[in-house]
């Protein structure tokens, strides 16, 4: 199968060369972030494509000074909801009505359950869950640019208290929840590129109940 070719091939870039990746194949990764599902359909979240220089510079200093940040041609900042709003569920709601052309009894009794739930949750409990479908959607980035042979890192490491702060994402009603640079490696420079790819076999994986 192509894709687990593909995936077999990727794995977490630590150096990158600056070389930039072409606009299409961008393209072809956000699109597939776009296209990941979420709960409900609600997609509660953003993506930061940063190539500004300075802005780099700066994620960088807040990032354990992790060299992909400066390298990457493209850096991805998924950045979750801080909360779930009547205005947010509504928006999405109103833009399935209106993409599908009609009205669902089920599914206007099932935006009222969504109204009737998630405001009424604390902003934290709503920013775990948003975040967790950005992770989903990141994941989907994350294969996208390995179908296409492009590198990218996945990044945990940095203040997100920072990375909003750098990025405005709170006047936004957004978290910062990981960063994906996007690049090409740099073989000479990267300690990880030569070694075997380490998985548990798939006997300590899956348990199946037959």
């Amino acid at each position: 199968m192509e894709l687990l070719e593909k995936l077999k091939w990727r794995y977490a870039t630590k150096a990158m060369n600056g070389k930039k990746v072409s606009q299409d194949k961008i393209d072809n990764i956000i699109e597939a972030a776009n296209l990941a599902p979420t709960s409900s359909g609600l997609q509660p979240f953003e993506i930061m494509v940063i190539t500004n220089d300075e802005i780099k510079e700066q994620i960088k200093k807040v990032g354990w000074n992790q060299s992909v940040i400066t390298e990457c041609s493209h850096l991805f900042v998924f950045a979750a909801w801080d909360t779930y709003t009547a205005e947010r569920i509504n928006y999405m709601f109103d833009l399935t009505n209106e993409i599908r052309g009609f009205k669902n009894e089920g599914w206007e009794n099932y935006r009222q359950q969504l109204l009737n739930s998630y405001p009424q949750k604390s902003a934290e409990e709503n920013f775990q869950h948003a975040s967790k479908q950005a992770y989903i959607a990141f994941t989907a980035a994350l294969t996208a640019a390995a179908f296409q042979k492009v590198d990218a890192t996945p990044m945990e490491g940095f203040d997100a208290d920072k990375v909003d702060e750098i990025l405005n994402l709170r006047e936004k009603g957004l978290r910062s929840a990981v960063l994906l640079p996007i690049g090409y490696r740099d073989a000479s420079e990267d300690w990880l590129v030569n070694l075997e790819k380490v998985r548990k076999p798939i006997s300590k994986l899956v348990t199946e109940y037959k």
